[in-house]
């Protein structure tokens, strides 16, 4: 069996399995060592993980994204004065550590180079006093210019450097700051947009408006395919094409630009500001994400907030929080921060894993997630102003923006828990489930944050040229809502009902679902068959034997699962197919002891590599990114990942659905917080 080649991007490609399935049906059931093997691994795997919780109750992994984040931290102290020797030193020494052979920076592990990333590495070096002839940077900027150079890297990264002159204002699409007065029955008003792009674009349109140059430090001639014309002009797509006319379209806004009444302008860029104030979080971040915190301080910094206002220092300190400082002297930047989704998994799979429901560090998690629980109205109320708050954001503060998929996970980890006021735990889940009901889209299924954020016109905007700007509804999502409902004795209420129709419907032909927060179909397959098990679906049920028999098929030799991020990109070639990982190994794992194939060669064979690949201290080593941002172009390692869907996994392999075991945590019961709604 040979390994085939990936032609645009020269990687390998792992085999496909020809025997998984006749392997599948010689099982032998029990195989000898297996289950001792599963239960040293657990109870290395719960020490290790009991060891790690914070004293206040959470635990946090290192949320490790690409070196955007750490470039784009230097920029922006540049940009406003205040970067330092010792962090430019320790943010330079990470990304010099990142960079590839030919001289280009990946987005993730084993990934191929990626244009803008590259330029953007490549200007924080230069930052931090790296010469344009040292080895490593003439490597680089020959990668950049064989790759189009500057002016084919993505609209952000052109933003970054038109800040400092290296780009034409021009040159960019603009963003006009009016947008934020459409209305929400408008196209392209800014709830038409994800959370994450809208709290990106409204400050942007300040940025936009003011048009700002810093002096260049230096000049970027090295990466440009023609120095002498370094901002060639882009051909337009034909005009019957969507992209052709919203570039017509954005043409038509920079000529209206000077057009508009300067008290209206003004008007708007106060409009704008203020939303961007009334949105800062407790901790002085906004959305407990580095991007918007980012072009939120820059955008108040050109309206004259100087960095002793409160609402600045705080946004400056909220950032630093995002540094993770290592041993070796480098600092990596976060993207964001996942206690509380990283909480409830670890809480999870030590309940699953058999840890007592009393224990005393689950009822100190179970303690921490209700002080998170968010009682307010955030953004999510303009499409849902009748629904009552409740529920769970994936950061320490973020009470503007809880999401889904958090919510339902906190609510499967509050109900494997006996808490000593189980009246207080029942409340909060009541308004947990009345709130992910109210969330639920038209379609039947659930986005992350929003209901019905859908609108096709985002994506064509000239501007929105990298990563996901809408946030519709996912089959993982829908699915941990589906199974969340399940657990608190819904399953056969209407609602769930739709959830499971649209979850059948959205099933891909070879048997998998998409997985749009993790990677990929293996995370999407990992996520539903559980749900739909859960909510009564038979094993034998043909949309659980296609799954089944798709995770048999992709199978690696070695008995452990993976999938590369290029499964985004090249689907046919890369589903379910890549080096294999602990979390992947597990989300297979997850999916086929649901379908009840407990005792089935590939469940046997999937365990016993979890058990072989634990290192001494009860930990699995996972460099390869298994979470999802956007979709190919903005990928996660959680490093946590590596240790709660193996510690699940095991335990489950072990002790099967903790549902089915009994007492359940709460007075109420497994139906408890199914009432009062």
């Amino acid at each position: 069996m040979t390994a085939t080649t990936d032609g645009s991007t020269g990687a390998t490609i792992p085999p496909r399995r020809a025997d998984a399935a006749s392997e599948s049906d010689s099982t032998t059931p029990g195989a000898a060592g297996v289950p001792e093997a599963a239960e040293r691994a657990v109870r290395r795997a719960t020490d290790h993980l009991l060891a790690g919780q914070d004293p206040e109750g959470w635990w946090k992994g290192d949320l490790e994204t690409n070196v955007t984040m750490d470039a784009e931290d230097l920029l922006l102290r540049q940009f406003l004065g205040i970067r330092d020797e010792a962090t430019t030193h320790a943010a330079a020494l990470h990304i010099r550590g990142e960079q590839r052979a030919d001289g280009a920076w990946a987005t993730f592990y084993g990934g191929p180079g990626e244009l803008s990333a590259t330029i953007e590495a490549y200007v924080a070096l230069r930052l931090a006093g790296d010469a344009p002839d040292d080895p490593h940077m003439a490597r680089a900027s020959a990668w950049v210019r064989e790759h189009g150079g500057i002016a084919s890297a993505r609209v952000f990264t052109r933003i970054w450097l038109a800040l400092f002159g290296w780009w034409k204002w021009e040159d960019l699409p603009e963003l006009p700051p009016e947008l934020i007065w459409f209305p929400t029955w408008l196209p392209l008003n800014i709830y038409d947009f994800g959370c994450w792009a809208r709290q990106t674009i409204v400050p942007l349109t300040i940025v936009s408006a003011k048009r700002p140059v810093r002096p260049a430090p230096f000049a970027l001639d090295e990466l440009h395919t023609d120095p002498a014309h370094p901002n060639p002009p882009k051909p337009f797509a034909p005009l019957a094409s969507w992209d052709g006319a919203f570039q017509r379209l954005d043409r038509m806004v920079h000529k209206l630009r000077r057009a508009v009444p300067r008290r209206l302008r003004d008007a708007a860029i106060g409009t704008a500001a203020r939303w961007i104030v009334e949105r800062q979080e407790n901790d002085g971040c906004w959305g407990g994400i580095q991007p918007p915190a980012v072009y939120s301080v820059i955008a108040l910094h050109l309206l004259g907030y100087d960095l002793e206002h409160p609402v600045m220092r705080a946004g400056l300190e909220s950032l630093d929080r995002f540094a993770i400082w290592r041993e070796d002297g480098s600092r990596m930047i976060e993207a964001c921060q996942s206690p509380v989704w990283d909480t409830c998994l670890a809480a999870i799979a030590l309940a699953d894993a058999g840890l007592p429901a009393d224990h005393p560090q689950l009822v100190k998690a179970v303690d921490w997630m209700l002080g998170e629980e968010i009682r307010r109205p955030g953004d999510w109320a303009v499409k849902r102003p009748q629904l009552p708050p409740g529920g769970w954001a994936f950061e320490f503060h973020n009470d503007n923006y809880p999401d889904i998929d958090d919510t339902a996970e906190v609510v499967l980890a509050l109900r494997r828990v006996r808490h000593p006021q189980p009246a207080r735990v029942d409340g909060a889940i009541g308004r947990a489930v009345r709130w992910n009901l109210g969330m639920q889209s038209k379609n039947g299924a659930w986005g992350a944050f929003d209901v019905d954020n859908t609108s096709p016109f985002p994506n064509r905007l000239p501007f929105c040229d990298f990563g996901e700007v809408i946030d519709p509804p996912s089959a993982d999502v829908t699915a941990h809502v589906v199974e969340m409902l399940a657990a608190e004795g819904l399953a056969h209420d209407p609602r769930t009902r739709r959830g499971i129709d649209w979850l059948l419907a959205e099933q891909e032909a070879d048997g998998s679902w998409f997985g749009r927060w993790g990677v990929n179909y293996v995370y999407g397959t990992g996520s539903v068959v559980p749900a739909l098990t859960a909510a009564g679906l038979p094993a034998s049920h043909p949309a659980i034997r296609r799954a089944v028999a798709w995770l048999e098929r992709v199978q690696n030799d070695d008995g452990g699962w993976g999938e590369d991020l290029r499964s985004y990109k090249h689907v046919t070639e890369w589903s379910g197919r890549g080096t294999s990982t602990a979390s992947q190994t597990a989300w297979a794992l997850m999916a086929l002891l649901a379908a009840g194939e407990k005792d089935a060669k590939a469940v046997e064979r999937g365990v016993r590599w979890l058990a072989e690949t634990q290192r001494e201290d009860g930990s699995w080593d996972e460099p390869h990114f298994t979470g999802t941002g956007f979709p190919w172009d903005f990928s996660i390692n959680y490093h946590l990942y590596r240790q709660v869907f193996p510690l699940t996994a095991l335990g489950r392999y072990l002790h099967g659905d903790p549902f089915d075991r009994a007492p359940l945590a709460t007075a109420g019961g497994r139906h408890a917080g199914a009432e009062g709604r």
